[in-house]
């Protein structure tokens, strides 16, 4: 049973490697869209978002798994998860949303707020909203 918590470190910073790779994505993808480039087209930009995010949901079910905490049980982590859906809706809007070019800067400006705040529950673990 200690090997398996040994890989803790591996996982973390794993986990925080792919987190930092999405967020990058999303802002690459986000100029490229506001600049109509014919990149956005590319079969590997729309497909390398979803393989990262599915590798990054997985590591984070794994770390919950390694500190025996989880959603809906310990508080922090109830509010982590609701700042990283939030994330998700406005990251969508910013990337999808048929409003105007405002909106779509606010909403990206937005997402990149609830992902620092997510940053800063998971290195506190002290949830704000909730409890």
């Amino acid at each position: 049973m200690e090997a398996f918590y040994s890989i803790y470190p591996a996982v973390k910073h794993t986990h925080l490697l792919l987190i930092a790779v999405s967020v990058t994505l999303l802002l690459v993808r986000f100029v490229l869209k506001e600049r109509q480039s014919p990149l956005m087209a590319r079969k590997w930009l729309k497909i390398t978002p979803h393989i990262v995010d599915t590798f990054l949901l997985l590591s984070g079910l794994l770390l919950c798994v390694l500190i025996k905490q989880y959603p809906f049980v310990d508080t922090w982590l109830t509010e982590k998860i609701l700042a990283v859906v939030a994330y998700i809706l406005l990251a969508f809007m910013a990337m999808r949303s048929d409003r105007n070019r405002l909106f779509r800067v606010f909403a990206l400006i937005g997402a990149l707020g609830w992902i620092v705040y997510a940053a800063k529950l998971a290195h506190f673990k002290q949830a704000v909203l909730i409890g």
